[in-house]
């Protein structure tokens, strides 16, 4: 029994690998089929035969797509291996350029990451590319980064929502690493009142219409993008994106939540002023369990830790 599964393993060619890729990536066959130029029928057929071959199942079909099998996210991890140590092998002893470089992203609704995002961009120097950012709820991250969607999440957690968040992200299959803590600062206009100050009360801000992002059918307390959710206010806008939230700072002089670390070149008409409350934030990123992170992911990782200390704030081993 063995050797026969010695032998369909040593049978697994590198092609099947890249489709078995591209299909995780798209989450679907057709377009996995369009992107590859190759038949659906084609593609189908390998992947079966790939299944089979192993003798598990890989994929969860259904009428929407596909969703990757517990055993499909771990032979996921050593198939991205193999195929970027292939493309390494190309680059050197055959003279080709470097790969299409692939990277998917979900994230809360955080400037440092686009910044990070940006960077990452700029220093893959590749000549082709399909990259995704993603801002988006909570529970759709979670589910992004669980169903390969996205390869890294970027949440936060904190004493009120963690064993809530920790719950959802283990049962998820995923892991959450640290990446810094923040002190809680309001986010408002420059042409606030407030923004002169050195540090604001909850007090401060009650006449103030409060901003939150919007969590959908989802939505919960313990999955608010900020802390202090429970808290009642007179005036509430729930909005969907961060340029939205940023104009009615402007417009109506709402302040929203956050960590406190905004970019000036991103975001020139806001500024962050630390909130006096008895809290931190806790901001890390979520990647699968069972799944290692791709070269491009690790340097995603890397600069949003170069971009978050130039800032000031102590970064988590």
């Amino acid at each position: 029994m063995a050797r026969q599964a010695a032998g369909a393993l040593r049978a697994i060619t590198l092609q099947q690998l890249r489709y078995f890729a591209a299909v995780a990536a798209e989450g679907s066959i057709s377009a996995a089929a369009d992107e590859l130029f190759v038949a659906q029928p084609t593609l189908s057929a390998a992947l079966k035969d790939l299944e089979s071959r192993l003798g598990r199942t890989l994929f969860i079909r259904s009428p929407r797509g596909v969703t990757l099998t517990d055993d499909g996210a771990e032979f996921l991890g050593y198939a991205r291996q193999v195929i970027e140590q292939s493309e390494l092998l190309e680059q050197r002893y055959l003279g080709r350029g470097p790969s299409r470089r692939l990277l998917a992203v979900s994230t809360q609704h955080y400037s440092f990451v686009v910044d990070a995002f940006a960077r990452m961009v700029k220093a893959s120097e590749a000549a082709e590319y399909a990259f995704s950012l993603r801002e988006t709820r909570t529970w759709d991250i979670i589910e992004d980064v669980r169903t390969l969607r996205s390869e890294v999440g970027v949440l936060y957690r904190n004493a009120f929502n963690a064993n809530v968040i920790n719950k959802l992200v283990r049962e998820a299959g995923l892991v959450f690493t640290p990446l810094f803590f923040a002190t809680p600062h309001i986010f408002i206009a420059r042409t606030n009142p407030l923004a002169v100050k050195d540090k604001v009360t909850l007090e401060d801000l009650e006449d103030l219409p409060r901003l939150t992002f919007d969590q959908g059918v989802n939505n919960s307390f313990f999955l608010a993008e900020e802390i202090l959710s429970t808290r009642s206010s007179k005036q509430e806008v729930r909005v969907s994106d961060r340029a939205t939230i940023f104009n009615l700072m402007i417009g109506i002089g709402g302040y929203t939540i956050s960590t406190g670390i905004i970019s000036d070149d991103l975001d020139p008409s806001i500024v962050a002023v630390p909130l006096d409350v008895d809290d931190r934030i806790e901001v890390g990123w979520i990647g699968h369990a069972a799944v290692s992170l791709t070269a491009q992911a690790q340097r995603f990782v890397d600069e949003m830790r170069d971009v978050v200390s130039e800032f000031g704030v102590p970064l988590l081993p």
